[in-house]
């Protein structure tokens, strides 16, 4: 029933109630350009389908999962629509609106930092473009733990682009069955961020473990 309510064409009301949003986010993010107008059906009625649903959770994937300004998501969804751009292109620019760590870095600390990251490219062929933002948040990440005194961590570098690598191809695989372009950029995104999130906590949970195999009590040790 719902499907067929949505393919014959929806109210506002039922707009809301289908997107799970409330009436004035909708047409705030019809004043700012965000979600094409619905079908006139008179002068002050519209009515909106499949394609508004689908279009409003991107929107709010964007915005309030990755918190995308309303700038970043207008020219994210500019992209979405325009036929000539490669869905690689559009996701680089979701994600570069992604929050991230912005760290000045001199030219010296760079040239460190770059030392360490050029070998970890060549060695999983990773080629960023010149001047890739996600180098530069990379780089500041790096000289962050330089400064905090911990470098210890940056010896395992390679070993966190492998297992970056293998989540990053499972994210791949996994949005490009979702099929629409909207669905695409929205799981990524929300895969991004939830993925972070997941990510932070099993890694909690295996220190946890090995924690306690390694430094726990001599039954804990035992028990390996």
């Amino acid at each position: 029933m719902v499907e067929s309510r949505v393919a014959s064409g929806m109210r506002m009301a039922e707009l809301s109630r289908e997107s799970g949003m409330a009436v004035a986010t909708i047409k705030y993010y019809q004043r700012e350009g965000l979600l094409p107008p619905g079908e006139l059906t008179s002068p002050n009625q519209a009515r909106y389908g499949a394609a508004h649903v689908r279009r409003l959770k991107l929107v709010r994937a964007l915005m309030e999962i990755g918190g995308l300004s309303v700038a970043d998501v207008r020219e994210v969804l500019a992209a979405v629509d325009e036929p000539q751009t490669s869905t690689h292109d559009i996701l680089g620019l979701a994600q570069h609106g992604l929050p991230a760590p912005r760290v000045r870095v001199d030219d010296a600390d760079r040239a460190w930092a770059m030392r360490l990251i050029e070998p970890v490219l060549a060695e999983r062929d990773w080629r960023p473009p010149p001047q890739s933002a996600l180098i530069e948040d990379l780089v500041g990440v790096l000289c962050t733990f330089r400064e905090v005194g911990h470098e210890w961590v940056l010896d395992a570098l390679s070993c966190y682009a492998e297992s970056a690598d293998r989540v990053a191809a499972a994210d791949i695989r996994g949005v490009a069955r979702l099929g629409s372009v909207d669905a695409v950029v929205e799981g990524a995104v929300v895969g991004t961020v939830l993925g972070d999130a997941l990510l932070a906590v099993l890694r909690r949970v295996a220190h946890a473990e090995i924690s306690r195999k390694r430094f726990g009590s001599r039954q804990d040790r035992s028990e390996q």
